[in-house]
């Protein structure tokens, strides 16, 4: 076990060797990190931008990447209709441009949300799409054709969709986290066919003495996109909801262990790092939690190593750059803590306002603001800006990388950005 930790230990301090795709939100080993180098630390609306490619509707879903192929989606502010997209990746003309779902009156998103936020995934041959309660589908990376689709998979989002899909071997993990259900439920890649089915085990405190809920569920929800790990020989999908975080089997779904917490509505991804799984509870007040891989059941008494409760973020995913944890909250106050003991290293304020997370590339971290200004700091125990670059319509998805280029997603453009 020793050994296996010094090994995961290496594998979310080192950044992912794969340095030309990038095909789940948060990159290729799904914490934010890519290896590549050459990345333009300076640029704007006209500075180092390569090409500039306007996106209709609204869509806060993360760019991914794969090959010459950039994969988002977007959707009519009204929700009516949802589009995925297709852009080249070289030259930024749109490939594809597909309606996949239409609904009449569909329900109320958030301003802070859209109908258009989970990120798709992809591999070689395959993009897969996700809409939420709205559709789940696969696309042909080659011939772009429509291979299967999933309307049927329905919970009450409230304010909107935001849990991204996963790829584990043959399976499409989704996670379904409403305020009428709760669940994670894996599909046949290849196929769209449900192959396992888990319901969150929560205990509510939302009911009365007898059993009946009281209030809208509003804190039963869920906005997370899980992350797998390795655990005593075997890869586990650690699960962030609400009330609760959980480790399944990433193979059958079966519920392996849980950690309890006060909070909801988290969209933060949690990170692995050696033998801590690390996650923010959401709201109302968020907390960082650390908890040891391993045990069976509630081990919230037994295995959570720290916790940390200042200045949490609720939205923003985190990342770790050789054992320091930087995140940034919704208010813009970035945080460096001590991944092994939770202590905290530093605080700065970056200002403005976060919804999109950072990313580590080039050996630094760049963090997107809402209005639009991304600062890229320089790694270590003290804070160090070495530029702030400021682009229009500011930031709800996350950047992206391949090659020497960033891809910067703003309100309304897609952009490559990349030094001359």
């Amino acid at each position: 076990m020793t050994g296996l930790f010094i090994a995961l230990a290496l594998l979310t301090r080192t950044p992912a060797v794969d340095t030309e795709n990038w095909p789940d939100y948060r990159g290729p080993s799904a914490n934010g990190q890519s290896a590549a180098v050459g990345l333009p630390l300076r640029f704007s609306d006209t500075q180092n931008v390569r090409w500039k490619t306007e996106i209709h509707g609204r869509g806060w879903s993360t760019p991914v990447i794969w090959g010459r192929q950039i994969w988002f989606t977007t959707a009519t502010p009204d929700g009516e209709q949802m589009y995925v997209m297709c852009v080249d990746k070289e030259t930024g003309k749109i490939l594809l441009d597909r309606k996949l779902f239409e609904y009449v009156e569909p329900e109320h998103v958030a301003e802070i949300n859209s109908y258009a936020s989970p990120s798709a995934v992809l591999e070689d041959g395959r993009a897969y799409v996700h809409f939420g309660t709205y559709g789940t589908a696969a696309v042909d990376t080659k011939t772009l054709k429509t291979l299967w689709a999933r309307r049927d998979l329905k919970i009450r989002h409230s304010v909107g969709p935001g849990s991204s899909p996963v790829l584990y071997r043959n399976l499409l993990i989704l996670t379904m986290d409403g305020c009428d259900s709760q669940y994670t439920i894996a599909l046949n890649k290849q196929t769209g066919d449900t192959l396992w089915k888990t319901s969150r085990t929560t205990k509510w405190k939302d009911v009365d003495a007898q059993g009946n809920r009281v209030g809208a569920g509003e804190t039963r929800k869920s906005f997370n996109t899980p992350i797998l790990a390795r655990q005593d020989g075997r890869d586990i999908l650690v699960s962030q909801g609400a009330k609760a975080a959980y480790a399944y089997d990433a193979a059958t779904g079966k519920e392996l262990w849980t950690v309890t917490h006060d909070g909801y509505s988290s969209s933060a991804r949690p990170l692995v790092h050696g033998d801590l799984a690390i996650f923010n509870t959401g709201y109302d007040r968020s907390e960082l939690v650390a908890v040891k891989l391993g045990g069976e059941g509630d081990v919230t008494s037994s295995r959570v190593a720290w916790r940390y409760t200042r200045n949490v973020a609720f939205k923003p995913s985190a990342v770790l750059v050789n054992g320091l944890y930087y995140m940034a909250n919704d208010a813009g106050i970035l945080t460096c803590v001590d991944a092994r003991t939770g202590e905290e290293v530093f605080k700065h304020r970056l200002g403005g306002h976060f919804s999109a997370s950072p990313i580590v590339a080039n050996g630094l971290i760049y963090w997107p603001s809402e209005e639009g200004l991304v600062t890229v700091q320089k790694p270590g125990r003290t804070f160090e800006a070495l530029a702030e670059n400021q682009m229009p319509e500011g930031f709800m998805a996350s950047p992206a990388v391949s090659g020497k280029a960033l891809y910067l997603r703003t309100k309304t453009h897609l952009y490559r950005v990349e030094g001359r």
